[in-house]
């Protein structure tokens, strides 16, 4: 399914009494295509959740759950980054939507309601600000080489204290002049 639509009238005639189940596969591979975020790839993303309508609003509550490709910020490797999580998403076919600064409701214009906008938004929002891939990758470059806590620790034990130097070698002196 490309577009998460649903008819307002189907929605007024079903929703009222009881909520309107739905579950579906919704693509939205073009967020890759976007330069504004990091996303390398998604698959389709699985939405599953319920809508019901009081009023004039509808009221979707929701699960998104895929997988994305997101860049190392270490390495720039790929790295699958798996997420699920909840939404919630208010439409209103009212002329005047009140203004509430605790929740934010969608004005509803023309006879569908479009979800597939507000799931990548909320994807976008849910992106981890960096990832780390659990392969090693680049371990070293021209000037530099990248450490991990343990290698350092070990090369800092192993190294003698610059003040007892001197007393070192004095002690490796005396064995060799027995």
């Amino acid at each position: 399914m490309e577009k998460m639509q649903f008819s307002i009238k189907k929605l007024e005639n079903e929703a009222v009494d009881t909520p309107v189940y739905f579950d579906e596969m919704v693509d939205i591979s073009n967020l890759a295509l976007s330069k504004s975020n990091d996303i390398r790839k998604i698959d389709k993303v699985q939405v599953k959740g319920f809508v019901v309508a009081e009023k004039d609003e509808f009221i979707f509550s929701f699960t998104v759950t895929g997988k994305m490709i997101l860049p190392c910020a270490r390495t720039l490797a790929d790295v699958d980054y798996p997420f699920e999580f909840k939404g919630d998403e208010v439409f209103s076919t009212a002329d005047i939507v009140p203004d509430d600064e605790d929740e934010e409701v969608h004005h509803a214009q023309g006879e569908m309601l479009d979800l597939t906008p507000y799931i990548k938004e909320n994807i976008i929002l849910q992106m981890p600000y960096r990832v780390f891939s659990e392969e090693k990758g680049l371990q070293s470059g021209s000037g530099w080489e990248l450490y991990d806590e343990e290698s350092f620790n070990r090369e800092q034990s192993e190294q003698i204290d610059p003040r007892l130097a001197k007393l070192q070698q004095l002690i490796d002196t005396d064995k060799d002049n027995k």
